[in-house]
This record gives structure tokens, sequence and C-alpha cells, in this order.
């Protein structure tokens, strides 16, 4: 049986190296997997001053248009921003969202950020912000060695929702960092990342204990998940 395509989209700093993982192990099971790299995460060196969270919505949105039939679109933390906004514009491409310890957002994560760029945190910050269970040091060593500076607008942007179609696309959480019981509690308190939550009519919860970067700490469980995602869509 042919499978739902597969568009992987990592979180910030992160580039489509991040889900090299996943993404061996889901072509191995036989899916068609398109992992990206967003605008002005290419590299150190990219020019990153203008990019804005348009941008990013317009990427992933080639992405999904490329696969030619409706895709499973996964995300990863904050690019459950951008992702979500591609359920507005585009949802009869959408077969089904995977959210990868993220949630779809309806509000700017930051509003009042005013640099030009995110830098990663230090690795101190890092083990005060998130869930660093089950990673590497080598795997901490390689995020911090590729890790490139997330452009400044996209904590600012607020998404634009305008398309009540999104509400029906079937939906996945996979809590990572916070139990699914957590999410749900959090999601309730007016948190701008998670409030698509409250608004989806179609959510599965999915718990996989582990660091906030599954695709590093768990990538076979993670394939597992989304791969069963996939061939749900498929069926459907």
């Amino acid at each position: 049986m042919t499978t739902t395509p597969i568009v992987l989209v990592p979180g910030f700093w992160l580039g489509a190296w991040a889900w090299d993982e996943v993404v061996a192990a889901l072509r191995a099971d036989g899916h068609d997997v398109t992992a990206l790299t967003l605008p002005g995460l290419e590299s150190a060196d990219a020019d990153r001053s203008s990019i804005t969270l348009a941008d990013h919505v317009d990427a992933i949105c080639e992405a999904v248009t490329a696969a030619g039939r409706p895709v499973v679109l996964a995300v990863h933390s904050a690019t459950g921003s951008p992702g979500y906004v591609v359920t507005d514009r585009i949802p009869q491409q959408i077969a089904a969202m995977v959210y990868v310890d993220s949630a779809p957002a309806t509000g700017a994560l930051d509003p009042d950020f005013s640099a030009a760029e995110k830098l990663l945190p230090s690795r101190e910050e890092l083990e005060e912000e998130e869930n660093l269970d089950g990673l590497t040091e080598e795997q901490l060593e390689t995020f911090q060695r590729r890790a490139v500076p997330e452009p400044g607008a996209l904590m600012r942007d607020a998404p634009a929702l305008t398309n009540d179609a999104r509400l029906d696309v079937p939906s996945t959480v996979i809590c990572t960092g916070y139990t699914s019981e957590q999410v749900k509690a959090y999601a309730t308190g007016g948190y701008a990342w998670l409030g698509g939550l409250a608004e989806l009519h179609d959510v599965t919860y999915v718990d996989l204990p582990t660091s906030h970067w599954p695709m590093w700490s768990r990538p076979q469980e993670l394939a597992a998940i989304i791969s069963d995602v996939a061939r749900g869509a498929s069926a459907d």
C-alpha cells in the first residue's frame, strides 16, 4: 500500500540534518520522506535579517505542495507556529499533523523579542530550560557545533489564522519533555504557543518520555509514531 508522504520540519536552530535518523527509519519502513531546512537556517553565514514567519510558512507550503498529494506534516518545537499557519492556508494538502514536543501556536512566541536573531542557549542554559533526558554528550556537542541562529522575527511575528478548515485537520501531539496531562493542563492557561489545542476538533496525545529533541534521544520510537500516523492517514 502506498503511504501518505511525510514532511519533517525541525525546530529552532536546526536544519534538515536534525532528522537524519528518523528519515532513515521511515524510509526503511517504506515511506516517502522530505526533511526541510527553513530559510535563514542554511548556515551560520546565511542572511536572516529579513526572514519572517511568513517566509517559513511559504517554505513549508512549497514542500507540502511539491509532494503532489496530501501529506503528514511533522513539526518540532517552535515550528508549531508556522506549521499551524500551513494548515490554515492549505488544509486540503494536510492529511494529518504531528506536533513533536510542539503545539499549534495562535500568537507570537515572544512579541517583545527585539534582537535580530536568537542564539542557541549555552549548555548550562539548556540544562536549566529544557529536558535533555537521553541525549549523549556527542549529540549535545553536535547540536552546539551545528546550531544556526534563529531569525528574530520568528519570535515576534504572530500567526495569521483565518480559515476554520484548519480546525478539522487530524492532529497528533507527541509529548516528550512534559506528559500529555501536563500539556492539556497548560493548554488552558492562555499560552500562545499552545493556543490551537483548545480549538482543534481532532487531537490525539502520545506520551514519549524523553528529551525535547526526541529525533536524537529516541529516533526509532519517534519514527514509529510518525509512521503509524502516515499509515492511518493512507487508510482514511
